[in-house]
């Protein structure tokens, strides 16, 4: 048996670079510019230990147009390359200098760390050239220049350069089909999307592409409210002010660093924007963080940036892994911990963001269990009495009388006047509930809090709906009642088999009635038309009952007039049904133009009997 090496050969491998490596081909210009703040990095830190003379030329790199010859030159003062660097680090493909230097040269000090990964991103620079050539002189002593030309194929020439001054030159003699890389607005945009935060000067022409501090990097102490909202300014040019941020500093087991926004919910506002830019040592990677950041908290805004996160060879999205996964959870975690600091120690400020932070709360709250634990005892609600508290200070307040339950209503909008007033006089608050996805809380809640129960205020008859000293309980002759007798009434004229009526001694008089459904029912009624919503779905399966008031003088003024004229005594039957549906919001829009017309025909009516 026979061991043999496998051989790789640039013929085959140039071309899976050049069309299937990199998703878009600007990204020749991060890596370019990422080797180069690397071989200036290298330069300072073996200066610092007096391995390279000190020099008065400035660490600094600079992109050059030339429209006529169609190239584009990258220019570093940094440590340059001999002949035999040359050959290590550029002729062998996937040989990344980076990782050689940090392993000779490990240290704990992350301002040491450096951008080079794979080797191959110098090679990402044939996707818009047809030729490339270096032009390198090395910083150290008696050195001499070396110029390295290649086409793309398997073959390169080698032999002594014309560089004075140490540092590396690339030049790229750019195809036609990537001339758009000639013009300089093109240039400084991916300059500016890639290099912003790189920490040598970077020039294209006279001017300075990175001039923004990376304040992710300095630590919270020494950030001012200012730095914070002039470096979000930066970042979203067209946003409004950001409510909070979080300042992310992880050192074990992994490093991390960064800023988190929590953003104003304008009403244009994208929930499925990416909007948090994922970075590596200061160099941009990618804007989509979905792996690295749980779906509840994408709409957060700023920049997270991790020398450890595990990338893919083009160094364009993430790979996940037990890091990502730890990443993911720290910030998490971080995030729940400003929120329940800010609950603590600015309660006011907390329920003034609520509106923007609740859908962020709500839905971590629901897809992740550590964070619901986490983030419980700020799980606010708004009440009725306009105050706002958690679903257990709501128990511990109305147990005696509510019995494991929590009422609440959509909001003010959707419960009649009437209806509030009975809760008012009764010392129950309800809470407000509009979110559209407060009904899957409640459901979640509900399995945490058991035996509690959510109810709407309108899905039952309770006690306190009721007062039992006035009830109709009396039967006549015939064995029924003087509320049951109501009850038939109203449901004859209603001539509604989907419509259940009941009878009721209500604590209001003034509350003709109300339209009750089902805690249940309704909540299946509400997912299926979130479901089936514009497709005409029927729910005429879901059964309503008409709770009337026996005490309320318009009920008892119908029943008067059903002997004098039925007819008009059956339209108002409907009509006070359908004063109870609007009332309440539950009346659908195909109904609305027969409430109107019955409303003007039964006003004509009444009119004509006074007159």
């Amino acid at each position: 048996m026979e061991k043999k090496h496998l051989e790789i050969h640039s013929e085959n491998i140039l071309p899976i670079i050049k069309k299937w490596l990199y998703s878009d081909k600007d990204i020749f210009c991060r890596e370019l510019i990422s080797n180069a703040i690397d071989a200036l990095e290298k330069t300072k830190f073996l200066r610092e230990r007096t391995e390279l003379p000190v020099s008065d030329q400035p660490l600094q790199v600079e992109i050059e147009i030339d429209k006529g010859a169609k190239t584009l030159k990258f220019i570093d003062t940094g440590i340059g390359m001999d002949a035999e660097e040359v050959q290590k680090y550029i002729a062998q493909i996937a040989f990344s200098g980076a990782e050689e230097f940090v392993k000779k040269y490990k240290t704990e000090d992350e301002k040491d760390q450096f951008i080079g990964h794979f080797g191959l991103g110098f090679y990402s620079a044939y996707m818009v050239a047809d030729k490339v050539e270096i032009n390198t002189l090395s910083q150290r002593p008696n050195s001499e220049p070396v110029f390295w030309s290649c086409d793309g194929s398997s073959e390169y020439l080698l032999s002594v350069g014309t560089k004075q001054t140490p540092g590396t030159e690339i030049t790229l003699y750019i195809n036609s089909e990537s001339e758009e890389f000639l013009e300089e607005v093109r240039l400084n945009q991916m300059l500016t999307h890639y290099c912003s935060f790189l920490p040598y000067p970077i020039f294209l022409g006279e001017k300075q592409i990175n001039t923004h501090e990376p304040l992710w990097l300095k630590p919270a102490a020494d950030c001012s409210d200012e730095d914070y909202l002039e470096f979000y300014r930066y970042l979203y040019p067209r946003e409004d002010d950001p409510l909070f941020w979080v300042h992310l500093n992880v050192d074990y087991p992994f490093k991390l660093k960064g800023i988190l926004y929590f953003p104003k919910m304008h009403k244009d506002f994208d929930f499925n924007k990416n909007s948090v830019k994922l970075y590596c040592n200061r160099v941009f990677v990618s804007d989509n963080c979905k792996d690295l950041i749980p779906n509840y908290l994408m709409v957060l805004q700023g920049i997270i940036d991790s020398p450890d996160i595990p990338l893919n060879v083009s160094r364009s999205y993430l790979q996940m892994d037990k890091t990502v996964r730890q990443l993911a959870s720290h910030i998490s975690k971080k995030v729940s911990d400003c929120l329940t600091t800010l609950y603590s120690n600015d309660k006011d400020r907390f329920i003034s963001t609520w509106a923007d932070i609740s859908p962020i709360i709500k839905l971590g709250v629901l897809e992740d269990e550590k964070f619901y634990e986490r983030v419980k005892n700020i799980l606010i609600w708004k009440t009725s009495q306009g105050q706002w508290t958690t679903a257990e200070e709501y128990l511990e307040l109305y147990r005696e009388k509510t019995k494991d339950k929590i009422f609440y209503a959509r909001d003010e909008k959707h419960i009649g006047p009437h209806f509030l007033e009975i809760y008012k006089q009764k010392g129950i608050e309800l809470l407000y509930a509009d979110a559209p996805v407060d009904p899957y809380l409640m459901q979640f809640l509900e399995r945490k809090l058991s035996p509690v129960k959510f109810q709407r205020s309108d899905a039952g008859i309770e006690d306190h709906l009721l007062d039992k000293d006035r009830e109709k309980t009396i039967l006549d002759a015939s064995g029924k009642t003087e509320a049951a007798k109501l009850a038939d009434f109203i449901r004859s004229n209603l001539e509604d088999d989907k419509i259940e009526v009941e009878a009721k001694s209500l604590a209001s008089d003034a509350l003709p009635g109300f339209i009750m459904l089902n805690e249940d029912q309704r909540r299946m009624r509400d997912y299926m038309q979130s479901m089936h919503q514009g497709s005409g779905e029927s729910m005429d399966f879901i059964k309503k009952t008409f709770v009337v008031n026996t005490n309320n003088k318009l009920i008892a003024a119908v029943q008067r007039i059903s002997s004098k004229n039925p007819t008009l005594a059956k339209e108002l039957v409907r009509q006070t049904y359908d004063l109870a549906l609007l009332s309440q919001r539950e009346m659908t829009p195909a109904t609305l133009n027969d409430f109107v017309n019955r409303t003007n025909h039964v006003l004509e009516q009444l009119a004509t009997m006074v007159h």
